[in-house]
């Protein structure tokens, strides 16, 4: 079981590279061919509107296949996709590439976070989605800075060509370790069913948990190098500490979320990391002025964000448990747009002239209002079981 998680966990640390590597190699990938930085920066929307487009496209099409097939399938479409982007001979190549590559983003971790929960049992599922996590962190922390150096020195065609190696090494390890039968608990519903699903008040909840909460880090982390040069006060060089920081903190946070949701109840465990969420952010507004807090802000804003990862997977595998893996995958999709939001919200103070230290308020306001839609989840589903266990009345005989 561990060995199998490990091996889907090194396919999330493949997909993390790809995602946030782009960042570092943009101006290396605007010159070799010709664009501007700005331009290049499409090479970022293309990768996030595949995976927004993906995950329920890909999981839809793969219906009436095993979820281990389609964990292979999936990896391997990813390691095409750098396979391309690495050999692309311009731009509107590379372009496409980047949306091929995104495609299975969020179909691989929605069909792997229920295989690796089936693995791990009820009893640890959530630490078990926190270990599949740990790869996209660790890659965040660790691969991201090694990949945009390996790019710097030997070309940022090379550092998509040991991406795709890592995403077959992925493939090599799913192939020996994860069972055929893993994650087969339920049967083939169909892509109706699947559907189905989104009808469900439960589903749409955590799905919107995951938006205003994972909206708050972006607002923090999207302008955290500004934040800390121009409020902080700490030179450039600073900047990769406070982001080493924050990715520590989501490390940690995945640990963090995974625990707790084996503990106590799923919803219960959103509304308590939403809530310390929206205070951290909220003190973040001053702490981010100190050299003392605001380290202490970046890893603490890091934790509690990632620490909803796995609590709000378990939620969506409780609220949709006889057709999961469409509404699974579209957890993806969600973090994508809370991307999009908190980095646009954060843009709307910022060019409101309220400063680099306002976005972390914006944060603090959306993650409150996650707590808002996690205490509406965690009420209905007490008053669900409530109702369910009241005994039915049998009429008397006649």
């Amino acid at each position: 079981m561990r060995l199998a998680i490990l091996a889907m966990a090194l396919g999330a640390f493949a997909i993390g590279l790809t995602e946030f590597a782009i960042m570092g190699l943009l101006p290396q990938v605007a010159t070799d061919l010709s664009v501007s930085v700005p331009t290049a920066g499409n090479l970022v929307t293309a990768y996030a509107v595949g995976v927004v487009v993906g995950a329920p496209l890909l999981t839809a099409a793969g219906a009436r296949l095993s979820r281990r097939t389609l964990l292979l399938a999936f990896m391997a479409l990813f390691a095409v996709g750098n396979g391309l982007a690495a050999l692309a001979p311009g731009f509107g190549t590379l372009l496409a590439a980047r949306f091929l590559t995104g495609l299975p983003h969020g179909a691989f971790f929605g069909v792997a976070a229920l295989v690796a929960a089936d693995l791990a049992g009820p009893a640890r599922r959530a630490s078990a989605v926190g270990w599949l996590f740990l790869g996209l962190t660790v890659a965040n922390l660790v691969g991201v800075p090694a990949a945009t150096v390996f790019g710097g020195v030997v070309g940022w065609r090379l550092a998509f060509a040991l991406i795709a190696g890592v995403a077959l090494l992925c493939v090599a390890g799913m192939l020996l370790t994860v069972p055929r039968t893993a994650g087969s608990g339920g049967a083939h519903v169909g892509l109706r069913a699947e559907l189905a699903v989104f009808r469900r008040p439960a589903v749409l909840l955590a799905l919107a948990m995951v938006v205003f909460g994972c909206g708050g880090l972006f607002t923090f982390s999207t302008y955290i190098a500004p934040m800390t040069t121009e409020v902080t006060g700490w030179s450039p060089a600073a900047v990769p500490v406070m982001l080493g920081l924050l990715g520590l903190g989501m490390t940690a946070g995945t640990f963090l979320g995974g625990r707790l949701a084996d503990r106590m109840d799923s919803r219960r465990a959103a509304v308590v990391v939403l809530a310390a969420q929206s205070l951290v952010l909220f003190g973040s507004v001053a702490a981010v002025h100190s050299p003392v807090f605001a380290p202490v802000a970046a890893f603490a804003v890091g934790a509690l964000s990632l620490a909803l990862v796995p609590v709000v997977q378990t939620v969506v595998l409780d609220a949709a448990q006889d057709a999961p893996v469409l509404a699974s995958a579209s957890m993806q999709s969600g973090f994508n747009i809370a991307n999009a939001l908190g980095a646009a919200l954060g843009g709307v103070v910022l060019a409101a002239g309220l400063g680099y230290a306002a976005p972390p308020a914006v944060g603090a306001v959306l993650a409150a209002i996650g707590v808002v839609i996690a205490v509406v989840a965690w009420r209905r589903s007490r008053t669900t079981t409530a109702t369910s266990a009241q005994p039915v009345a049998v009429p008397a005989a006649d």
